[in-house]
């Protein structure tokens, strides 16, 4: 095995699907003014509820739907302390995280009567798809084609994005509510339904990125399976500016080191130190990113106030 191949960027882009989902996620939240940190806690409830569901529906479908209602129904507690009662974003926020970790995992002793993590041989997870004619193409055939359907669902709702946000007339809405909240209330935008949207729709995407974690990637839970990946989609997400396509090129870099990280495994190199390499960029980026996210929602506050 090499170090670098076609297939490196195979893996780059099955790894990319959940950070770019719940980057994604987060992008709406900011775009009307919340930052959202429990994005951790909505994937890992994604991931369990994807599990559970398919356990009990012996159906991917209804599990991958099931895993987006589970963190839509977080996301909702999430806005509801947030937008409705005006608790702190960060506190509610990790808050979710929290939660969401304790709970996975006593609902996992529970259901699963199990500890650690859940497996089994006879559950099919979410199955890869071969596009006609890409697939017979050299090299693109090889890197493209063979995805679960999330990963392509990811990367066109990336670009669904950007068409909605500058393309539509309820983007521009969405958009002004971020930008100035009392200056869109006094046009007669509900601000605060533009933002319940925003979280909702930022559930939903949670948690289709657990079911690509749980269902997609491998067929188990494990307690704290998301392993920073939320933190690292807010990272993708600052990156990005907050733009569909700028975070759509920082999910696949931190993709592209998250599949590096998995492939240094194969030479030897301590377990321990490879998989430090996605999060050795993440503090980079957070370095350098230090001031961006914070400008904007103190200007939200200011323009709230």
């Amino acid at each position: 095995m090499e170090l670098l191949d076609w297939s490196l960027l195979n893996a780059t882009l099955r790894m990319v699907a959940p950070i770019l989902l719940a980057a994604l996620g987060g992008m709406l939240c900011a775009r009307v003014g919340i930052f959202n940190v429990g994005l951790e806690g909505l994937i890992l409830i994604g991931a369990f509820s994807g599990i559970a569901g398919n356990y009990y529906t012996h159906n991917v479908f209804f599990a991958i739907v099931i895993a987006a209602g589970a963190s839509l129904l977080f996301a909702l507690l999430f806005g509801m302390m947030v937008v409705m009662f005006k608790a702190n974003e960060i506190v509610v926020g990790v808050s979710i995280n929290f939660l969401a970790l304790g709970l996975t995992t006593f609902l996992l002793r529970t259901i699963f009567h199990t500890k650690g993590a859940y497996y089994d041989k006879n559950m099919h997870g979410i199955g890869t798809w071969d596009i006609p004619l890409i697939k017979d193409i050299p090299i693109i055939g090889d890197i493209v084609s063979g995805q679960s359907p999330l990963v392509y669902f990811a990367f066109l709702a990336a670009i669904a994005f950007y068409i909605f946000f500058y393309r539509t007339i309820f983007g521009f809405r969405l958009l002004a509510v971020g930008y100035n909240k009392v200056a869109a209330s006094t046009l007669g935008l509900k601000a605060i339904r533009y933002q319940l949207f925003a979280i909702a729709a930022c559930g939903i995407l949670c948690g289709i990125a657990g079911a690509q974690l749980s269902l997609g990637q491998v067929t188990m839970f494990s307690e704290g399976m998301t392993s920073g990946r939320g933190f690292i989609a807010l990272v993708a997400m600052m990156l990005g500016q907050s733009h569909p396509l700028g975070i759509l090129a920082s999910s696949i870099l931190f993709g592209l080191m998250d599949a590096m990280s998995t492939r240094l495994q194969g030479f030897s190199i301590p377990t321990e130190f490879t998989m430090m390499v996605p999060y050795v960029l993440t503090l980079a980026a957070m370095f350098f990113l230090r001031d961006k996210g914070v400008e904007t929602n103190q200007t939200s506050q200011q323009s709230a106030r």
